[in-house]
């Protein structure tokens, strides 16, 4: 691609509206030191400097979403608790509509605490329900995806297996976004990982396919495309995208294969690096650009994340430096 191109790629985000459907949370961040061993039990004492919340899960790839200058809306349960006010608090900060979430009395938000010294991550406290919505919330859900699906030109699946995409609506999702002729994206968790049929784009990490389709593979490019080749005929898929970690990833879209290597710098944290994926990748193909340049800036988006510490959204600035520069 020319950077003329690779500039007016990146403008035409800012025209997609895409929508995101999945399990949400607050990554909350305890920074602090830590001079001794407490005499109660053999653990480090945290002398806590700053704290901080920030947008997890599915939010984190709306935020993302966001970041890039799309607009998105996200659908969702959360707990009617003082988390989720904090969630909808988040969302409202990073100019997020609010109106896809449903509130629950059944379930609490989730949160995930993360105690840091330094850099260097020391404890993390997970509160969260993984139990299926009821079906009150099921219905709940599907309304507000009625509600806003007409105006969406993709949508994301995005799937932590914390309950709120199930076997009672991910069919129903797959069937109303076809209806509307809207493409959707998936980002598996092992749970409902075949549940995912005829979805237009797939993307798992190498973990993920092995334990989906409990089988045994390594990271070789004929395990990997027999894999694939396995994932596409279960779940009648068109378009895969399998992110390998610090092999980069594998692109097989319809009759294009590829084997894109990684391009991460240096490594502080990876922690969503996938969300940032599924966000870049979903945009592009939404914009239906070819599989390989798909696959490249997709890969250049998650190497940049991977340089920064925590989850945090990409830079849409430095993203189109780094990607002018590299491709």
């Amino acid at each position: 691609m020319t950077n003329q191109e690779i500039t007016s790629l990146f403008d035409n985000f800012n025209n997609l509206k895409v929508m995101v459907i999945g399990d949400v949370m607050i990554d909350s961040y305890l920074w602090g030191t830590v001079e001794r061993i407490s005499p109660e039990a053999p653990v480090p004492v945290v002398d806590v400097l700053r704290r901080e919340k920030r947008l997890g899960g599915a939010a984190n790839v709306a935020k993302n979403i966001k970041a890039l200058g799309a607009e998105c809306i996200i659908c969702t349960i959360v707990g009617d608790d003082t988390a989720g006010e904090d969630f909808f608090n988040l969302l409202t900060k990073n100019q997020i509509k609010t109106s896809g979430i449903v509130k629950s009395d059944f379930r609490p938000t989730t949160i995930k605490h993360r105690v840091l010294c330094g850099s260097q991550q020391i404890l993390r406290v997970d509160e969260e329900s993984k139990a299926i919505l009821n079906t009150n919330e099921n219905n709940k859900l599907l309304h507000v995806i009625f509600e806003h699906i007409e105006n969406t030109d993709i949508i994301i699946l995005q799937d932590y297996d914390k309950g709120v995409l199930n076997k009672k609506n991910i069919t129903k999702i797959i069937e109303i976004a076809h209806q509307y002729q809207i493409p959707v994206v998936v980002d598996p968790k092992k749970k409902n990982f075949t549940q995912y049929k005829g979805v237009d784009f797939f993307k798992p990490n190498f973990k993920e396919i092995a334990e989906g389709l409990n089988i045994s593979i390594d990271k070789s490019e004929s395990s990997i495309t027999e894999a694939v080749k396995i994932l596409k005929e279960k779940l009648n898929l068109k378009n895969v995208l399998l992110t390998l970690s610090e092999k980069g990833m594998y692109v097989d879209f319809e009759d294009e294969k590829h084997f894109i290597p990684t391009d991460i710098k240096s490594v502080s944290d990876v922690s969503g690096a996938g969300d940032t994926v599924i966000s870049v990748a979903s945009l592009l193909y939404a914009l239906k650009i070819n599989p390989i340049d798909l696959g490249k800036i997709a890969n250049i988006a998650g190497g940049l994340v991977c340089e920064q510490l925590g989850v945090v959204p990409i830079d849409k600035n430095q993203f189109l430096e780094r990607t002018l520069k590299e491709l």
